[in-house]
């Protein structure tokens, strides 16, 4: 994210200001080849695991696609749930996954090309109709794939927990007082919620 970001953050917010003076320079960099498929296919595959035991998964999951670096929705509409059972994905995570595969052969869910041309608010509408993608998902799509600069994601435990460490609340903020408060750091409210996760990382 931008130097002029994080100057907005500081001029728009002082308690702000100081989280950011502890943490230093935003290093956020979105993965921005990957195609949405494959975004979300990594994120249905880490939904309620630990980071190791998601990436162990992963690995096994593509190794059922010799040659590829990752396989084509089409590969995984192919391919038998046994097989993807074997690497470990729960079923619902299978049926996700596929159902993932259907709707981008569809053209639901967008390529990188055309999800580019698309508003946050029509990108959100259009993959949250996929099996097992809700908007937090989407919302990690849109910060670490695609690069969008104003994503306050409300509902995120980390975002929510930093914002009570940083401002000295005693309790969570609702994801309506987030939202609320947030307003002042549009338009870069990413870049406000990659400094609330960096938060959690502060010696206490």
């Amino acid at each position: 994210m931008t130097p002029e970001a994080v100057e907005h953050l500081r001029r728009s917010d002082k308690t702000l200001a100081r989280l950011i003076t502890k943490v230093g320079p935003c290093t956020l960099k979105p993965h921005s080849r990957r195609t949405p498929f494959v975004a979300l296919v990594t994120a249905v595959t880490h939904q309620q695991l630990n980071g190791t035991a998601a990436k162990t998964i992963l690995k096994r999951f593509l190794a059922l696609y010799p040659g590829k670096r990752f396989p084509t929705p089409e590969d995984v509409l192919a391919t038998p749930e046994d097989l993807m059972r074997g690497a470990g994905l729960s079923r619902a995570k299978i049926a996700a996954i596929k159902d993932l595969a259907a709707k981008t052969v569809a053209g639901v869910v967008p390529g990188s090309r055309a999800i580019a041309k698309l508003s946050n608010e029509e990108i959100i509408e259009r993959l949250v109709s996929v099996r097992g993608v809700g908007p937090w998902t989407v919302e990690m799509l849109l910060i670490f794939t695609l690069g969008r600069l104003d994503v306050l994601p409300v509902t995120d435990y980390g975002v929510r927990k930093g914002f009570a460490l940083t401002f000295g609340w005693k309790d969570l903020p609702t994801p309506k007082e987030l939202l609320e408060y947030g307003e002042r750091w549009r338009p870069h409210r990413s870049t406000a919620a990659w400094y609330l996760w960096r938060a959690l990382e502060l010696p206490q």
